[in-house]
Formats: C-alpha cells, structure tokens, sequence
C-alpha cells in the first residue's frame, strides 16, 4: 500500500510541491531500524532550522536559503491509518512538528505535520567529515537496504522536484559514495 519513500516522501505523487520553514536538509540523523543497525547505525536525513545550523561546525557550509519537500493533503478517513503507519516509520529519535508550507504555485501556505529528528534526539549525531561519513553511508545497511541506496533515491528525487531544489550537501555526498563504490569496486568514476 505505501512505497518505498525517502525523507520528505518526496518520491510519491501528487502533492504540492514547496518549500518548508527549516531550512536545512542534512544526514546527520542516525538510522538503526531501517538504514542501519543498532551495532552500526546508517545516517538518514532530518531538517534542522536555520538558528540552529548556525551554531553547527559543517563542513558542507553552503545550505541553500531553502527546503523543497512535498505535502500531501490526506482524505479524512486515512489520516489514522497513514498517521499510524508514519509514526512506526519514523519512531527512531523523530518528533512532530507543525510547520507552514509554502505551495511553489504561490497559492496560500498550509499548515503541515512533519517528522523531524531534533539534534537533541539520541539518534542525532551532527556534523561529520564528509568523507568519513560518505565511506560511513557506503558502508551501512539496514532492515529497509543499503544506506547508499537511500541516498542515492533522495539525491535524485531532490533533483527532481524542481530545477532550485537540488541540495549541496545531499548531492556532495551522493558522489562521493559513489566514488567510494566505484574504487572498491574496481571502475574509474
């Protein structure tokens, strides 16, 4: 019944697509239920607001002004059953938050419920080398598959939503890892 999503679910249509208050989308949350495990955690994504990137040491430090991401307006009688269903998917050190969402038609903002692993979650491990965590994210895997997959689907899903929503720090890592896999693997990049 539910596809496969990554982060926002941005992958599955229709919805409106837009941007979001926060206004950083980062792999800085650990995953030990779908991406990885309790012994070697994989890194998923989590929004984090601006005052608070701020006060992060990154080394990606070029965030963009804005988070594309997608709503989806639920027909009254699913709401329980898609609220039940998300609160399991994102039960690992995410909370929920009600945020505008700004329709990119320029229409009327909305008021939207979204999963967020606040940095004062125990599964919210910060910042990292880059490289470090690219060879980390390679490396990962979970219940739900490899920890590059997902990366990999959000990077691309990210790159489609709009020709402004691609994301520096999703995009740097994606090809890194697939630089990481291409050396292990034996192939030129």
């Amino acid at each position: 019944m539910f596809e496969e999503t990554y982060s926002l679910a941005i992958q599955v249509t229709p919805a409106f697509e837009s941007l979001l208050t926060y206004t950083y989308i980062l792999l800085h949350q650990a995953s030990e239920d779908h991406r990885g495990t309790p012994e070697a955690p994989g890194r998923v994504v989590t929004l984090i607001e601006r005052s608070y990137w701020e006060k992060l040491t990154d080394h990606h430090d070029s965030a963009p002004e804005k988070v594309w991401g997608v709503a989806y307006r639920i027909v009254p009688e699913k709401v329980s059953e898609v609220k039940e269903y998300l609160d399991i998917r994102e039960i690992n050190g995410y909370s929920i938050h009600y945020t505008p969402f700004y329709p990119a038609d320029g229409s009327t903002p909305m008021e939207t419920l979204v999963y967020i692993g606040t940095p004062d979650n125990e599964q919210f491990v910060g910042p990292q080398d880059p490289q470090k965590l690219a060879q980390h994210i390679l490396n990962s895997k979970g219940p739900s598959g490899l920890n590059r997959d997902y990366l990999y689907g959000l990077d691309t899903a990210l790159n489609e939503l709009s020709p402004e929503s691609g994301d520096y720090h999703v995009s740097d890592l994606a090809q890194r890892v697939r630089a990481l896999e291409h050396s292990v693997n034996g192939t030129s990049s």
